[in-house]
């Protein structure tokens, strides 16, 4: 499978638009550039910028072109542009690895693949063939997807109020009105639950990616339980950002895969489905066991896991065996409202 690119990054002059800015004056936009930057957003792959340039001029031209709120977290600086790349990743949270970079110059090219060879590192002359990558070509696009951007300014939105809020993080989060949904999933939720299985990697248990066809039969299954968890603020909706797929056996359940988008980690959520799954189990009154898989990116979960009192009980090749203590669920944070439907 191709890996999926999460955000593009544009260069300005002879990228996005033709022409020098800072020596002409008058630029044109690349239509074919333009173009590709809505497909994609449709697509839920969002754009940011990484250009040597004036950020007050170039700044005003993006807005004239009518394309400033599809940018998120632009760079304009003159520093190097791996150095500009590497931001965009780390005020997204995303990995080098699902960034693209697009330039009209070798140069620039070379000195970001350079420092950063995870990234994809493409010429500007290709704009008009990159909607057709299988790169930028996600098998499915959800509701969440087309709604991606919103989400982040979203979440831009929120950075801003709490950096402006005076007081404890507990107390900004108690201000959010913050809503956390969890249900069986259904047909509409599964095309989303295969993309949080691919797009997810710090807060995934396994790393094991599911696709459509398998997560329709799990969730057609007596013997498996396939939950999916939504988020809401008074900022707007995270979307769907958890998922737990659990096989139920006689005496004993096991979580095949528990993932949480790494978009909410610092919401105070990161272990509400689990322990909702640990609810669960007492109440059928079996014990609740979990396969982990360790790997480099995601000893967020494992801790999530230990904090809730798993601990390992065997493993199967390089898979951890976890069993929880069920008596240890904790409730739900006082910050948040938990409904379950």
């Amino acid at each position: 499978m191709s890996r999926g690119i999460k955000c593009l990054v544009w260069d300005l002059d002879h990228t996005l638009w033709d022409g020098v800015l800072l020596e002409e004056g008058a630029v044109r936009l690349r239509p074919e550039a333009a173009e590709l930057i809505r497909t994609l957003d449709e697509r839920g792959i969002l754009h940011s910028v990484a250009s040597k340039n004036d950020p007050a001029a170039a700044g005003r031209q993006i807005e004239a072109f009518g394309l400033a709120d599809y940018f998120l977290c632009p760079q304009i600086t003159w520093n190097p542009k791996s150095n500009s790349v590497a931001d965009v990743a780390r005020s997204l949270n995303i990995g080098l690895d699902a960034v693209a970079f697009i330039d009209d110059q070798s140069f620039e090219r070379e000195e970001v693949a350079f420092a950063h060879p995870q990234v994809l590192c493409l010429d500007a002359a290709e704009v008009g063939e990159l909607a057709h990558r299988p790169e930028f070509t996600p098998r499915f696009v959800t509701d969440d997807s087309r709604n991606r951007r919103h989400m982040y300014r979203g979440a831009q939105s929120r950075t801003e109020a709490e950096q402006e809020f005076v007081g404890t993080s507990e107390e900004f989060l108690a201000t959010l009105g913050m809503e956390f949904t969890i249900s069986e999933a259904r047909e509409s939720d599964l095309r989303r639950a295969e993309e949080l299985t691919i797009r997810t990697n710090q807060l995934n248990s396994t790393g094991i990616t599911y696709s459509y066809d398998e997560l329709a039969r799990y969730a057609q299954s007596p013997d498996h339980l396939l939950l999916v968890a939504g988020l809401d603020d008074r900022f707007g909706s995270y979307g769907k950002i958890g998922l737990a797929l659990v096989e139920r056996g006689t005496g004993m359940w096991t979580i095949k895969l528990l993932l949480m988008s790494c978009r909410v980690m610092s919401r105070g959520v990161g272990t509400v489905l689990l322990n909702h799954l640990m609810r669960l189990a007492a109440d059928a009154g079996v014990r609740l066991r979990a396969e982990f898989l360790p790997n480099d990116r995601n000893r967020v979960m494992q801790v999530t896991y230990g904090f809730a009192g798993f601990k390992e009980v065997g493993r199967s090749g390089d898979t951890l065996l976890l069993e929880g203590e069920l008596n240890r669920a904790q409730e739900p944070p006082g910050h948040l409202t938990v409904t379950v439907g």
